[in-house]
């Protein structure tokens, strides 16, 4: 009995040791991954409690069986921030960027006093920096960008007295800087506080940071005063950044600040002196005069240059209302003459359109014009053997619906022809029909299909299914029933009545715009780019909601053999009717709309071949420009072509009032002008020249939800 009773026991203990067999490190390890809610399949698969030590685990790197690294970039975890892994006493470097994690930072992760870098940037963490960080006097590598810390940025990081590289960027951090940052911290090589909203003084002591290299970058805050001479001591080979801040008085010329250029002082419309165009005066301006930007505007000054601006231009809205009026004339001839012109043409394509089935406008000749080739192809014919995938499959819809459908055309670009469907049922779907491509190709449209349709959010233009053949290529999409955005801030040609967008109504647009733009950047580890943002590829719903369309576009066009380099995605109607007024295709001034295309590609993008998803932020900040000015995204001043950003800033540069600058229908929402600014200010920052100092559309959409 007692020999049982022992042979028990030695099972259970066994049994006990094999379940608990991992020591204390892999057992914090766990509690962490046991606080994430979601992480992708087969990124932690291996870390098992049955190991003895989990340094054979993903992103996990042991000295002496002791944890001395974790790093786990870019692997959508999605979670709590756990405090497990302060018990992970010998851990030197922590590396969880880019991830979804959220929570506070946790106190007990800095009894891990041998960490050497720690960066968490680019994940949803909020709340204070503890002060127990000073506790890290090993630390060299610090970053927290692109969260929502707040608060102030502790007085206690002046005890990390190793730090080479202290990245606070793209937070909500308020107050000024601690003192003592700049003769403690002597070995900063990169210091970044930049898109927070600090304020106070410069500090004189940062030009003691003579360690640092690349940038100093301190824009997009609130820092008041005057810039101090001593940051000329800083190394000249340090670009300084001190733009969209409340800076004043004229800029010292000396040492490393001789040599920065304009773009390093942008958005402070008090500074003055070389680099800005604007001159020092002799003596104090007249109160009652009031610049572009300003944290504390005055709308009585903005009234009367209002009034004064009125006066003074009353004498010319004659001559333009007649111009305006001999334009819209031609412009209606035009129309007049190419109506009849397709009525006698020999295609005879209008008689067989309206009313007809889908099945039938494809019988009808490619181009759909009267200079197309000879010989009709049916669709039945082309889809002889054809693949049709539902990719939503919530919607009933099959091939035999969609021949059965009335519809007419949209629209013709170079990546296909867009037909608005009408269903049996009185469902309505866009449909585009892509070019010519080889069957053997069907693979790899399949995968960029996929990749599309896995992009399901309410601002982005819903994928339903799609067909494919040797001959046809459809893509069927939900319709949007409102027109586009380019069309809804410029109107469009033939329109009867234009209803302006009120300032609530575009900071709507603008932050759905953002959400959605978001939603793609973020939505897997591939870290998509839409690459060809523009106002006339993003649709407006019922309610004027934004919906982003065209993605994934440039990828199928180089699948098709119709693809256009050089008109890829400029849109070229060829009209067989006239379409509703509400149609997102309608047709503008031809010119205007190839013209501006270019403008809104980033300027890095002409010279790099790897698509960036900075390249989006870029187009995005100039959409916002054109919406707040309802200008296009180019202007040419007598032999002078000038794109809307240097507009804005030449504008900013010369003080202008802001009313200046807004699209007139704006006139009445005046009283919203602090949010109209906070917008501005990070149109202008997203558009920044420099890929690297834009912001994430992340962290974009966290300030754009701070506005009403």
């Amino acid at each position: 009995m007692v020999l049982q009773v022992l042979y028990l026991v030695f099972l259970l203990c066994n049994s006990l040791a094999f379940i608990s067999c991992v020591n204390e490190e892999g057992l914090a390890l766990l509690s962490f991954k046991e606080s994430l809610t979601h992480y992708p399949e087969g990124s932690l698969s291996n870390w098992n409690s049955s190991d003895q030590t989990p340094c054979s685990w993903t992103g996990v790197a042991c000295r002496q069986d002791k944890v001395v690294s974790l790093s786990i970039p870019s692997r959508n975890l999605y979670g709590i921030f756990s405090p497990a892994l302060g018990n992970l006493s010998a851990i030197r470097h922590l590396n969880l960027r880019s991830n979804e994690l959220f929570g506070s930072l946790p106190c007990e992760l800095f009894n891990a006093k041998d960490l050497q870098s720690l960066v968490l940037s680019g994940n949803s963490l909020s709340g204070s920096v503890p002060a127990e960080i000073g506790k890290l006097s090993y630390l060299q590598t610090l970053d927290l960008s692109q969260n929502s810390f707040n608060g102030s940025i502790p007085s206690s990081i002046v005890q990390c007295k190793r730090l080479k590289m202290l990245v606070f960027g793209e937070n909500h951090f308020s107050g000024s800087l601690p003192d003592g940052i700049g003769t403690s911290l002597v070995s900063l090589q990169k210091l970044n506080i930049s898109f927070n909203n600090l304020s106070g003084s410069i500090p004189e002591d940062m030009s003691n940071l003579s360690s640092l290299r690349a940038t100093l970058d301190m824009s997009h805050n609130f820092f008041n005063g005057s810039i101090p001479a001593s940051l000329g001591a800083l190394p000249e080979t340090v670009y300084i950044d001190l733009s969209y801040n409340n800076l004043s008085g004229p800029i010292p010329q000396n040492g490393a600040l001789i040599n920065l250029g304009p773009t390093a002082f942008v958005g402070n419309p008090l500074l003055c002196g070389l680099p800005s165009k604007i001159s020092c005066p002799s003596s104090s301006p007249g109160s009652n005069s009031q610049s572009l930007i300003n944290n504390q505007p005055q709308n009585t000054g903005r009234s009367s240059g209002m009034n004064g601006k009125h006066s003074n231009s009353s004498s010319g809205i004659f001559v333009i209302t007649v111009i305006a009026g001999v334009m819209i004339g031609i412009c209606i001839a035009g129309l007049l003459f190419s109506n009849w012109y397709k009525k006698v043409c020999a295609c005879k394509v209008s008689e067989h359109f309206v009313g007809c089935n889908f099945e039938q406008k494809f019988m009808a000749r490619k181009d759909f014009s009267c200079f197309a080739k000879d010989g009709l192809e049916t669709l039945s014919e082309n889809l002889e053997h054809y693949h049709f995938v539902q990719v939503d499959l919530q919607v009933n819809l099959d091939l035999e619906q969609l021949l059965k459908a009335s519809a007419f055309l949209l629209g013709k670009s170079g990546i296909g022809i867009v037909y608005k469907v009408v269903l049996e049922d009185g469902r309505t779907l866009a449909v585009r029909r892509l070019g010519d491509g080889g069957s053997q190709r069907f693979r790899e449209f399949q995968t960029a299909i996929e990749a599309i349709g896995k992009i399901r959010r309410q601002n982005i233009v819903t994928l339903l299914a799609y067909c494919w053949s040797v001959d046809e290529k459809l893509l069927i999409y939900d319709y949007i029933p409102n027109g586009d955005l380019a069309s809804a801030i410029h109107g469009k040609s033939g329109m009867v009545s234009f209803t302006p967008l009120s300032w609530p109504v575009r900071l709507r647009i603008i932050k759905g715009l953002a959400k959605g733009l978001a939603y793609i950047h973020e939505f897997s580890p591939r870290k998509y780019v839409h690459g060809n943002l523009r106002p006339s590829n993003i649709l407006l719903g019922q309610n004027m909601e934004p919906h982003i369309s065209d993605f994934g576009l440039g990828r199928l066009a180089n699948l098709t053999e119709e693809s256009s380099s050089s008109s890829s995605f400029q849109l070229e109607q060829i009209m067989t009717e006239t379409p509703p007024q509400n149609s997102p295709y309608v047709q503008r001034v031809a010119s205007s709309l190839a013209a501006a295309g270019p403008f809104y590609k980033a300027p890095e993008a002409s010279k790099v071949t790897k698509p960036s998803q900075k390249w989006d932020v870029y187009s995005f900040g100039v959409i916002i420009l054109e919406m707040i000015s309802a200008k296009m995204p180019f202007k040419r001043i007598g032999s002078l072509e000038m794109d809307l950003i240097q507009w804005f800033q030449l504008s900013i540069d010369k003080r202008k009032p802001l009313v200046d600058l807004l699209d007139p229908f704006l006139a009445p929402d005046v009283d919203m002008e602090e949010e109209i600014i906070a917008v501005l200010k990070m149109a202008l920052a997203c558009a920044h020249k420099a890929p690297e100092v834009r912001p994430s559309m992340r962290f974009v959409c966290d300030n754009l939800a701070r506005l009403a």
